[in-house]
């Protein structure tokens, strides 16, 4: 069983059963059902798709075909079941003859459906993952650590929610590039590499529509990722991008996102993934900390704070002002901003130790080191303020 083609053909095997009339709620679980009983019979060995067989020792030379019959059948027993005694009877009658799956491909419409602004982002998230992505709800649960109960019920409820939306209305790009970043974001947990799962997906929804910012967040995630192995020490704490390794980042990946970001770029339509993205290639771009073009990347968070007027840039740019102007610049603008918003006293912190005010850099890496949202950035925030502790003249 080839899991990762099963994964890719779910999107396209969903759409044609919701085009054919099926509840968008009803096709997905028959669709899960379909990709259970691939699970079941298609072998473990092989890899390529023309030497699949089924569960009588058939070849199966069309797998998607095989999984749109599957599906089409679990649906249409449900359906038997149904007290909607015409309606049954109609689908019935119309059931498609064996063949070819038809080549049309509602990906891009099933990612629309799935981030509908109808949901809570937790919700789009999971039925994203589910509808689209093709795990399964005990995948999702362990990703999320969360019973897989709750996570059943929340994708029960946003198929709920979605079920009279109409299958071929315009979507918003925006909300569905928030959401795949929602899954990058969350990084890597249980037995599904969620980092690596958004970056397929995006790769997959840029494959569906020409966008920009679509092109600008897969550059984005790629950019990010190419500096994975290096964000964390073998004990598991927190590797700051200054004292991060870079002779261990991903440079094929730092290329790849380089070109998907100009090519983004060269059509004028910048975007707030574009801007992203354009940050972290100046990273990626700086063989070492102290050569990182910090001039620049205040111009981009200009160009970010332009776009988006969030607090949340604003203070991300307050770091690189420091950086480029000195410390004393960063905290002019870090003044500025409502010491409410989170990092705000690990900015402070920084910027302090930078302009030479150890104490009270100690002092307020020790306050944000109670406010930091995981157990690793509370550790490492306790130790910036132990070792700046211990530094100071006595």
């Amino acid at each position: 069983m080839n899991e990762a083609l099963l994964r890719s053909l779910t999107p396209s095997v969903l759409g044609i059963l919701v085009r054919r009339g099926a509840d968008f709620a009803a096709a997905e679980d028959a669709v899960q059902d379909a990709l259970v009983e691939a699970v079941r019979v298609w072998p473990d060995d092989h890899s390529s798709s023309s030497r699949l067989h089924s569960g009588n020792g058939d070849p199966v030379r069309d797998p998607k075909g095989w999984l749109v019959a599957v599906a089409w059948r679990r649906f249409l027993d449900a359906t038997r079941a149904d007290t909607a005694r015409r309606r049954r009877e109609d689908l019935v009658d119309e059931e498609p003859p064996p063949g070819p799956a038809p080549a049309v491909d509602d990906t891009l419409q099933l990612y629309f459906l799935c981030a509908h602004p109808s949901l809570t982002p937790s919700s789009a998230v999971a039925l994203t993952l589910r509808a689209v992505g093709g795990l399964t709800t005990r995948q999702i649960a362990r990703a999320y650590l969360v019973p897989e109960a709750t996570m059943a019920q929340r994708i029960s409820r946003a198929k709920r929610t979605v079920s009279g939306v109409r299958f071929d209305q315009p979507g918003d790009v925006a909300t569905v590039l928030r959401v795949l970043y929602l899954v990058f974001n969350e990084g890597y947990s249980g037995d599904v590499d969620l980092a690596a799962e958004a970056i397929r997906l995006t790769r997959q929804l840029a494959a569906a529509i020409d966008h920009p910012e679509v092109a600008g967040l897969l550059a984005l995630m790629l950019l990010h990722h190419a500096r994975r192995a290096t964000r964390t020490a073998p004990d598991g704490s927190l590797v700051p991008l200054a004292e991060q390794d870079r002779d261990r980042w991903d440079t094929g990946m730092i290329a790849e996102g380089v070109g998907i970001l100009q090519a983004a770029l060269a059509r004028d339509r910048l975007g707030e993934f574009q801007a992203q993205a354009a940050i972290a290639a100046l990273h990626a771009d700086a063989r070492a900390a102290e050569e990182t073009d910090w001039v620049q990347i205040v111009e981009w968070y200009d160009e970010l704070v332009g776009l988006t007027d969030s607090p949340v840039v604003r203070l991300n740019r307050a770091v690189a002002v420091g950086e480029a102007d000195g410390p004393r610049a960063g905290l002019a603008e870090l003044a500025a901003l409502s010491d409410s918003l989170p990092r705000h006293t690990a900015v402070a912190a920084y910027l302090h130790e930078r302009d030479g005010d150890l104490a009270t850099a100690a002092r307020l890496y020790a306050e944000a080191a109670h406010k930091a949202p995981t157990l690793a950035e509370r550790d490492h925030l306790t130790r910036r303020a132990a070792r700046l502790n211990a530094d100071r003249p006595r």
